[in-house]
C-alpha cells in the first residue's frame, strides 16, 4: 500500500465553480473549517465560460419584473416538471445574490442611471440578466475566489496560517465517496500533479462537480465534465432525477473543426442576433409551439419593434427557450436549408444602432472568438452555428431547502443537483442558481455537522478498497487504450442518444452501453517516468474518468427510453407530444447489484402537488397545456394523482410490455397516454414499492 495523506475538516466542497465556491464560503462563514477540491487550476472552473448573464427579478430595466415573474418564466421553460420549491427559491433569492455578489466587488455593467444593467434573454419575459459584456461568469469566478482570498487573509490575521480554515486543493480528484455505515465520512482523491493519493476526512461533503458533457462528441463542455459528482453520488447510494433531460445549447461554433461545439452565447440574439437558413429567410418563425404562440411575435417587424418597445410588442423567436431553437436548427438542417458545415446562420450585422462598434462593445469576447478562432469578423459577415451538448438538467435529487441528498453528509447544487430546471433550463438561471443553492448547500452542511454527536470515522477498510480501485489500470496488463474507448463512446453517444432520439437506437444504446461496460472495466495503462509512474499521467486520469461517464450515459439512456414523450431537452422522434400524464412523473435512477460493477435501475416517482398560492399565479388556459383535467384548479379531485399504479417490477412488465394499452403508439401521434402500470422499455420500477423514496422532496 503506497503512503497515503490524510487531512480532516468539517466540510469539503467538490468543486471550485460558482456553485462550489459559494457553498465553501458559507460553510466558512459559518465556522466551519472547509476544503474546495478543485478538478483543474483554481480559476478555470467552467462557470467562466457562462457570458450572458446571471437571471435575477430585480427589475433595473424594466419595473414590472419580479419573483412571481420570473418563477413563472422557470416553470415554462421547464414545462412544469421542475422542482417547484426550488424554482421559488431560486426567483425569491436570486437578486440578493447577485447585489451581495456587487458587495464583493463584481464590477456589473450599468444603466443610464447607475443600477445593474439588465439584458433579455430566451424565454424571460423581462430584462433579467445581469451582465459583465458578454463575460459574466469570469467575473463572478474573479469575485468568488477574492472572498475566498479575503477570507484567508482574515484567517491568517488571527491564526498565523491562510489555509486554517479554508483550503484550495488545486488539480485534484476525488474517486469515491466515504461512508461509515449509511453516512458519508469523507472523501478520497490523487492529486493530478504527482499522483499521490489523500483522504480527506470530513462528515460533510458538498458536490459541485457540474455536468456531463464530456460523454457526448460535441459539446460545450470544458475537459472536467465527465460526471464526476453523478457518478460519486449514485457509487454512494444517493439517487439521480430525470437524466434524460440534456440540454443542447441552439448555438455552437460548427466551423472551423478544432473549435466545434465552443458556444455562442445567448446574449447575440438578445443583442438583436436573428438565425437564417441558406435561403436568407429567418426561419423561427415557422416553430412557434403552440403553448408560445400568445407571447412571441408571428412577423419579423414586430419581433424587432420588441426591442425598442417591449410592453407593446411580442419578442422575436429567436428567444424561444433553447431546447426548441435547437429542435428548430436540426429540422432546417436536416431539411436541407443548412449552412455549409452543417449548422444556420447566425448574424448581428447591421442590426444594432451603433453599428459595427457597438456590436464589438456589446459581444466583447464573440468578436474576438471568431476573429482568432475562425477568421470570422461577426461586424460584417455571419457566424455558423448549430447544437451543441451544453446542460443537464438531471441530477442528485436533493432537498430543496437545504440541498441535502438522500445519503446523510451528502449534499449538492449547481448542475450536478437536480430538478431546479425541469426539462429545460433557460440562459442566465444556472449562474443565480449557483449562488442560491450554492449558499444553501454551505448552509445545509454546517448545521448538519453541527447537529452530529459525534464525527464519523474513516476506516482503513474503506480507504484501502478506493485506492485498489484507483490503481487498478496499472494493474492490468494488454489492455485498451482508454482514449480509444472514450472516442468511441462519445460517437455513440452523440449518434443513439443525441437531440432527436427514437426508441430502436435508444435500446442500441443500451445494448452497446453493456459491451462498454466490459471494455471499461479493461482499459489499461502503463506507469509513466516520474513520481511512482502516477505523476501527471492523463491516460491514468481518462480511465478513471470513464468510470463515471459510462454510468451518466447509461441513466441518460435509459431515462430517454423510458419517458415516451417530447418534453424540453428531451426528444423522441415517434412520441413527439408532450403529454400531462408524463409530465407527473419523475424517473429516478439508482445503483443496483455487484458494487465493482453496478448498474442503474430506474423507477418512477410521482410529482409533489404545487402549492395553491403558486399554481394561482398562472392562467387556467395556461396550465391546461401541461396539466391534466385532475390537476386544474378548482378539477375537485386530488391536484396529483400518483403518476403510477401499482407495484409491477420490470421482470413482470417484460412479457407484455408491448401490448399495454397506455403504452402510446407511433401511429397514434406518438403520445403515451398514461404512464399507468409496469415498466416500459428501459424497465423502470414503479413507484409505491418497498424501494420508493420520500417522493420528490
Amino acid at each position: 500500500m503506497t503512503e497515503i495523506e490524510r487531512h480532516a475538516y468539517d466540510v469539503v466542497v467538490i468543486g471550485a465553480g460558482g456553485a462550489g465556491l459559494r457553498a465553501a464560503i458559507e460553510a466558512r462563514l459559518q465556522g466551519k473549517k472547509t476544503a474546495v477540491i478543485s478538478k483543474s487550476l483554481f480559476g478555470k472552473a467552467h462557470t467562466v465560460m457562462a457570458e450572458g448573464g446571471a437571471a435575477a427579478a430585480m427589475g433595473n430595466v424594466n419595473p414590472n419584473d419580479n419573483w412571481q415573474v420570473h418563477f413563472r418564466d422557470t416553470m415554462r421553460g421547464g414545462k412544469f416538471l421542475n422542482n417547484w420549491r426550488m424554482a421559488e427559491l431560486h426567483a425569491k433569492e436570486a437578486p440578493d445574490r447577485v447585489w451581495e455578489l456587487e458587495h464583493w466587488g463584481a464590477l456589473f455593467d450599468r444603466t443610464k442611471d447607475g443600477k445593474i444593467s439588465q439584458r433579455n434573454f430566451g424565454g424571460h419575459e423581462y430584462p433579467r440578466l445581469a451582465h459583465v459584456g458578454d463575460r459574466t461568469g469570469l467575473e463572478l469566478i474573479r469575485t468568488a475566489q477574492q472572498k475566498i482570498v479575503a477570507l484567508q487573509q482574515e484567517d491568517h490575521r488571527e491564526h498565523g496560517d491562510y489555509d486554517a480554515r479554508l483550503k484550495v486543493w488545486a488539480e485534484t480528484t476525488v474517486t469515491r465517496l466515504l461512508k461509515d455505515g449509511d453516512r458519508i465520512c469523507g472523501a478520497f482523491a490523487y492529486v493530478r500533479e504527482t499522483g499521490r493519493f489523500v483522504v480527506f476526512e470530513a462528515p460533510a461533503v458538498v458536490l459541485a462537480t457540474g455536468g456531463i458533457g464530456k460523454a457526448f462528441k460535441v459539446t460545450s463542455n470544458s475537459w472536467e465534465y465527465t460526471g464526476d459528482g453523478h457518478s460519486l453520488a449514485m457509487l454512494a447510494g444517493a439517487t439521480l432525477l430525470n437524466m434524460e433531460f440534456v440540454q443542447f445549447h441552439p448555438t455552437g461554433m460548427v466551423w472551423p473543426p478544432s473549435v466545434k461545439g465552443l458556444l455562442v452565447t445567448e446574449s447575440v440574439r438578445g443583442d438583436r442576433g436573428v438565425l437564417k437558413n441558406s435561403d436568407g429567410k429567418r426561419f423561427m418563425f415557422e416553430y412557434i409551439p403552440e403553448v408560445f404562440k400568445s407571447q412571441y411575435a408571428t412577423s419579423e417587424e414586430e419581433g424587432d419593434r420588441w426591442y425598442d418597445d417591449p410592453d407593446n410588442n411580442k419578442r422575436p423567436p429567436e428567444l424561444l427557450p433553447r431546447d426548441e431553437v435547437a429542435r428548430a436548427i436540426n429540422s432546417e438542417v436536416k431539411a436541407g436549408r443548412g449552412s455549409p458545415h452543417g449548422g444556420v446562420f447566425l448574424t448581428v450585422v447591421d442590426r444594432m444602432p451603433g453599428g459595427a462598434a457597438e456590436i464589438v462593445k456589446r459581444l466583447p469576447s464573440m468578436h474576438h472568438q471568431f476573429k482568432e478562432l475562425a477568421d470570422v469578423d461577426i461586424t460584417k459577415e455571419a457566424m455558423e452555428v448549430g447544437p451543441t451538448c451544453h446542460y443537464v438538467m438531471g441530477g442528485v435529487e436533493v432537498d430543496p431547502d437545504t440541498a441535502a441528498a438522500l445519503v446523510p453528509g451528502l449534499f449538492a447544487a449547481g448542475e450536478v443537483a437536480g430538478g431546479m430546471h425541469g426539462s429545460n433550463r433557460l440562459g442566465g438561471n444556472s449562474l443565480t442558481d449557483l449562488l442560491v443553492f450554492g449558499r444553501r448547500a454551505g448552509l445545509g452542511a454546517s448545521e448538519y455537522v453541527d447537529a452530529l454527536a459525534e464525527r464519523p470515522p474513516v476506516s482503513a477498510e474503506v480507504v484501502e478498497a478506493a485506492e485498489r480501485e484507483a490503481m487498478a489500470p496499472f494493474e492490468r496488463k494488454g489492455g485498451e487504450n482508454p482514449y480509444t474507448v472514450h472516442a468511441e463512446l462519445q460517437q455513440m453517444m452523440n449518434d443513439l442518444v443525441g437531440i432527436i432520439r427514437k426508441e430502436e437506437e435508444l435500446a442500441q444504446a443500451i445494448e452497446g452501453l453493456e459491451k462498454f461496460r466490459e471494455r471499461v472495466a479493461n482499459v489499461s495503462v502503463e506507469p509513466v517516468a516520474v513520481n511512482d509512474g502516477r505523476g501527471y499521467h492523463p491516460g491514468w486520469h481518462l480511465a478513471l474518468d470513464l468510470r463515471n461517464m459510462l454510468l451518466v450515459s447509461e441513466a441518460i439512456a435509459k431515462a430517454a427510453l423510458e419517458r415516451q414523450e417530447s418534453r424540453g431537452g428531451h426528444t423522441r422522434d415517434d412520441y413527439p407530444v408532450m403529454s400531462p400524464e408524463w409530465r407527473k412523473v419523475n424517473l429516478v435512477c439508482r445503483l443496483t447489484g455487484d458494487g465493482s460493477a453496478p448498474r442503474v435501475e430506474l423507477r418512477r416517482q410521482p410529482m409533489e402537488p404545487m402549492r395553491d398560492d403558486l399554481i394561482g399565479l398562472f392562467e387556467t388556459d395556461e396550465l391546461k397545456k401541461y396539466l391534466t383535467d385532475g390537476e386544474l384548479p378548482g378539477a375537485g379531485g386530488p391536484v396529483a394523482e400518483e403518476a403510477a399504479g401499482g407495484a409491477e417490477t420490470a421482470e413482470e412488465a417484460a412479457g407484455d410490455a408491448g401490448a399495454r394499452p397506455d403504452a402510446g403508439e407511433a401511429g397514434d401521434g406518438g403520445q403515451a397516454a398514461a404512464p399507468k402500470g409496469g415498466a416500459t422499455a428501459a424497465g423502470a420500477v414503479e413507484a409505491g414499492g418497498e424501494d420508493n423514496e420520500e417522493g420528490d422532496r
